[in-house]
Parts: structure tokens; C-alpha cells; sequence
């Protein structure tokens, strides 16, 4: 097997975003191998760090279709996932799509809609589906749930149930930048530049989806012996058997701990899967899983 390919790959995606975003290349790394391998990613950060740049950019650098979604209180759930409207005229219903109707979807700020409107996403993120009335209508391969949040505002907020944060492949932080990196930043505007019209305007398609699904089928066949296997169940079985945690990471997760795991090593160019790439991984994989309360409302946020 070739995971050159593979890892030519995110090394351009990686180079793009970072032509837009200063820092942090381990998040961009981890935000990399999560749609690489075909799942969705919870974005948690304050106001203004740049989670929504990072999103159009990786958008843009994939060539992919992409919308956004402004979650608020009065947001229902046919204003995700469309709905079907009656035309008098033909007799007919006829489909209004809804957002969801896309490739790479930021719900932006999840946490601000009511359980209802947020459970809309449920069949749509596992199953890649959306059913309205009697018809399921499929979203592409590639359709990806990249969601924001803010860790510091809980008025007016809606703590995402259990069912659908387990629906997340990773949860990512995105932190505030250096000192070195703000003087980065600064400098792109003191040149002219705005770097969320440059993830835009200027940045170009670096891969294609179908150069992106044949990156995935590769990550697929990275293999781990018997003793990561049981190194990946031991630490997922540690958070339900911890006397401070009420409720553990799912079996999901452990199969999430070692598909971000394959995607890291792949990336590498390894075509094996090593137990530094699931401790690289276990972070963003379980720190929205465990709950400490039998509420589910304190979790490992800063892991």
C-alpha cells in the first residue's frame, strides 16, 4: 500500500489553511484526518478565533459545496433540513431543500437552538439522509457537519444531548493565538490583506472529491496489531470505569479513536497504526464524551 498519496494530500490542504490561519497545526491536523476519514468535527472557541475561516477554507481548498447555518432560538427544524410545500397549480408537493442539502455544513453556534431543531441533524449526520415526507433523498459521500460553539456563554445556550455529541467524531479546540502569531496576523492587515476573503477569493481547489474518497479508502487499510486494539479498548473502557464519571465513552467512540487514529498515521504515510497516534487522537475523540454528573452536563472539556 501507498499512503503517499495520502499524505501529499493533507500536506496541501494543511499548507492552505495555514496560508489563512496562523498556528495550531495540530488542530488543523486532527481537522484534516477527521474528514478524511469520514467523520464530523465539534468546533469549540471564543468569539473571534477563526473557526468559521477555518471551515470556508478547507471548504474552498477541497472544492466542495458549502453552507452555513446561523443556529438560533426561534431556528426550526425545517429550516435545516427543507421541507415539502403544495402546489396548487400542478397539485403536486414540491421539495424546498433545506441547508443540509450541501458537501460541507458549519452549523455555526449548535448550542443555541432548542433539542428539537438540533435532533434534526441526527438522521442526517449518521446517516447521511434526509427524509421528508414519504421520500429519503441521499446527501453526498462527503457531507460533513463541521459545528461551532463558545465554551464561555451558557444563557440563552441548549447543552447538546447525548445522543447527538456522540455523533461527533472529534471535538476540537480552537485556542487563542500566541504572541507571536497575533503579531502574524496583524501583519497580514498591516499588508492589505483579509484573510476571510482570501479563504475565499484567493485560495484554490487542492484536491477533488474524488481524490479526497480515494484518501479515505486508503486510510481504511491501515492496519493495527492485537496489542493497539486492546490499547484503544483499555483507554475508552478507563472513562466508564472511572469512579468520577457517570457516563463513558460508547463503543462509537472507541471505533471513532481508531478511524482518527488510521487517519493520523496515514497522513504520516504509515501504513500501520502505532499507540502514539491514538494518545494524538484519544483527546479530541473523548473530551465531549464523559460525563461527570448523572446529568451528563460536566464534561471533560479541557482533556
Amino acid at each position: 500500500m501507498d499512503l503517499d498519496r495520502t499524505s501529499r494530500q493533507a500536506e496541501a490542504i494543511r499548507g492552505g489553511l495555514q496560508r489563512v490561519f496562523t498556528g495550531q497545526t495540530e488542530l488543523l491536523d486532527l481537522l484534516i484526518g477527521t474528514v478524511m476519514c469520514g467523520g464530523h468535527a465539534l468546533m469549540e472557541g471564543v468569539p473571534g478565533v477563526g473557526k468559521t475561516l477555518i471551515v470556508k477554507a478547507l471548504a474552498t481548498l477541497l472544492g466542495l459545496q458549502f453552507r452555513r447555518i446561523q443556529f438560533t432560538p426561534d431556528l426550526m427544524p425545517s429550516d435545516i433540513i427543507g421541507t415539502e410545500t403544495f402546489q396548487l397549480a400542478t397539485q403536486t408537493f414540491q421539495l424546498k431543500k433545506g441547508p443540509v442539502f450541501t458537501t460541507i455544513l458549519l452549523a455555526d453556534e449548535i448550542n443555541r437552538t432548542p433539542p428539537k431543531t438540533q435532533a434534526a441533524l441526527l438522521e442526517v449526520m449518521e446517516e447521511r439522509t434526509v427524509s421528508l415526507g414519504d421520500q429519503t433523498h441521499t446527501l453526498p459521500p462527503l457531507f460533513t457537519v463541521l459545528a461551532t460553539q463558545n465554551p464561555i456563554e451558557y444563557e440563552g445556550t441548549y447543552p447538546l444531548p447525548e445522543a447527538q455529541i456522540d455523533r461527533f467524531l472529534t471535538k476540537l479546540l480552537v485556542k487563542y493565538p500566541t504572541a507571536e502569531e497575533d503579531l502574524q496576523i496583524l501583519e497580514h492587515y498591516n499588508q492589505g490583506k483579509d484573510l476571510h476573503r482570501m479563504a475565499v477569493d484567493e485560495l484554490t481547489p487542492v484536491a477533488t472529491a474524488d481524490e479526497v474518497l480515494a484518501c479515505r479508502a486508503q486510510i481504511r487499510q491501515v492496519r493495527a496489531t492485537v496489542d493497539v486494539l486492546q490499547y484503544i479498548s483499555r483507554v475508552v473502557r478507563g472513562t466508564r470505569d472511572h469512579a468520577d464519571v457517570q457516563l463513558g465513552a460508547s463503543p462509537r467512540a472507541a471505533i471513532h479513536l481508531f478511524r482518527l487514529g488510521q487517519a493520523l498515521s496515514a497522513i504520516q504515510g504509515r501504513e500501520y497504526l502505532t499507540p502514539d497516534d491514538v494518545k494524538s487522537a484519544a483527546p479530541a475523540v473523548l473530551r465531549h464524551r464523559p460525563a461527570v454528573d448523572g446529568r451528563g452536563s460536566g464534561r471533560c472539556t479541557n482533556a
